[in-house]
């Protein structure tokens, strides 16, 4: 079996502060796992470290999560591990698209039609080439986010 590239070595401290964390249960489920997951991975440990196998059968997650967990508490450190990373979200309009998009709202509705739909102004927004592609239900965010 090939030497693992990230190798967990707990301090007594950080240990101890582990177990309490993981012993306490007021926290996110998924941060509980991961104590649990560095605690059994720690080589430093009277047992000397699980493998990621034993791990996997032991907490009922898959080895691919520890090996995220490992490697993240090698290079951020313990803290990081139980936190989650902020999830980055893409804008699918950038700002002068979007003022096109709520005139085009305001606008009066197309020959024979009451109202605005959502699949209206998304054929409407490609006709004009201020987009390439895009959904109605960007749209509808969109619009919500700037009513």
């Amino acid at each position: 079996m090939p030497q693992k590239k990230y190798i967990v070595s707990l301090s007594p401290a950080e240990r101890w502060e582990l177990l309490q964390f993981s012993r306490t249960g007021k926290a996110a489920a998924y941060a509980i796992t991961h104590a649990r997951i560095l605690l059994q991975a720690d080589i430093a440990s009277a047992e000397g470290g699980w493998v990621d196998s034993e791990i996997s059968a032991a907490l009922k997650v898959s080895v691919a999560t520890i090996e995220r967990v490992r490697q993240r508490c090698v290079e951020e450190g313990i803290a990081a591990c139980l936190k989650q990373r902020p999830r980055a979200r893409t804008r699918l309009l950038d700002g002068e698209q979007e003022a096109h998009l709520v005139a085009l709202t305001c606008s009066p509705a197309p020959e024979g039609r009451a109202r605005w739909t959502l699949r209206l102004l998304r054929d409407r927004l490609v006709a004009l080439e201020i987009v390439e592609t895009i959904s109605h239900e960007t749209v509808r965010q969109t619009l919500k986010k700037t009513s």
